[in-house]
């Protein structure tokens, strides 16, 4: 019944009213995939089976037992010298038969000079953004797992600071025999606390509801993923009319019908090479949209790579991504303080 209850919420949060197109909400980096196994796999997966906490920072039901004691870390030497820094750790609480997690993601876009309307220097600013996730799960059943993660959310642009408070309801079905898991999860539902301004005039935050369907192959060492994210807007794209006529684009209608449900998902595919060796590649259709904006383009956008060394008590993971003609670097550190993963 506590299931039912679950699912039916969801479903009516997806019937909320339409957000704001991306770009015109806060708190954006709450977007941004908080590890390397997340990042390989397009920057949206909430369904991928494994053993690693850090991907139930992305969606609370993937938050499972064996995760006990396990702590992921992460760095992302971004572009433009931005850095981010993740940590997530979880427990099984055993009287409970529950599962909890504590997780933090962290942005540094380094010091930049502050100034007036008129261009004159007054000083500098280290505008930082961070959220700080408290994530709870547990079994339903065989097959159901369900989770909630609540966040707290700050931004600090130096005079200009806003915080806020969020929610994520996730739900997962993992058939084990079959290895094959679907998970739904509503994600960011909530409000500023604080506005930038000062003002009451609050700003809406980036809502995603969010499906994904993963299988990996019995008799071959493939996991194939599918993620379908913004699902409660069919236009995901962002048009600014302002920009585009100065650019002397008016082009925004020329997206198909097929191009806007396209931008709506992410594929991945998962190789096992060895016990130890793991290969991963993703590919994201509304990244490769945008960044194809205008006349620059690049045959590689929207694909991102991983590659991860298993070891018994250490798993290493690499992962790069293609924006234009730069490249972000993330690494990820996953081990269990009990003893092996």
């Amino acid at each position: 019944m506590k299931l039912y209850i679950f699912l039916i919420g969801i479903f009516c949060i997806s019937r909320l009213p339409a957000q704001t197109l991306g770009g015109n909400a806060v708190f954006n980096f709450l977007l941004q995939p908080n590890t390397a196994q997340s990042a390989a796999l397009g920057g949206v997966n909430v369904s991928a089976i494994g053993n690693e906490v850090g991907m139930s920072f992305q969606n609370p039901a993937l938050l499972r037992d064996g995760m006990h004691q396990q702590v992921n870390t992460s760095f992302n030497a971004f572009l433009a010298g931005i850095k981010n820094y993740s940590l997530t750790t979880a427990y099984h609480v055993e009287p409970i038969q529950s599962n909890i997690a504590v997780g933090v993601n962290y942005f540094n876009y380094g010091t930049i000079t502050q100034t007036d309307a008129s261009g004159n220097v007054l000083g500098s600013l280290r505008p930082v953004d961070y959220v700080v996730q408290v994530m709870a799960s547990k079994q339903y059943h065989e097959r159901f797992w369900y989770g909630l993660t609540m966040k707290y959310i700050n931004s600090n642009y130096g005079q200009y600071r806003s915080s806020g408070l969020a929610f994520d309801v996730g739900v997962a079905y993992y058939d084990s025999a079959n290895q094959l898991q679907v998970s739904v999860v509503a994600k960011n539902i909530g409000t500023q606390l604080k506005t930038y301004d000062g003002g009451n005039q609050k700003e809406e935050i980036p809502f995603d509801l969010q499906a994904g369907i993963t299988k990996r192959l019995a008799n071959a060492p493939f996991q194939f993923s599918l993620t379908a994210h913004h699902l409660q807007r069919f236009d995901t794209y962002y048009n600014d009319t302002s920009f585009r006529a100065s650019e002397g684009d008016n082009g925004y209608n020329d997206n198909t019908f097929t191009q806007r449900i396209f931008s709506h998902l992410v594929l991945s595919t998962q190789v096992f090479l060895t016990e130890k060796l793991e290969l991963t590649m993703g590919y994201n259709f509304q990244r490769r949209q945008d960044l194809n904006a205008y006349d620059i383009t690049s045959g590689l956008n929207g694909f991102s790579l991983g590659t991860a060394i298993l070891l018994k008590k250490l798993h290493i993971r690499y992962a790069t991504g293609f924006y234009q003609s730069n490249l972000f670097h993330q690494l990820s550190l996953n081990l269990n303080w009990g003893g092996r993963l």
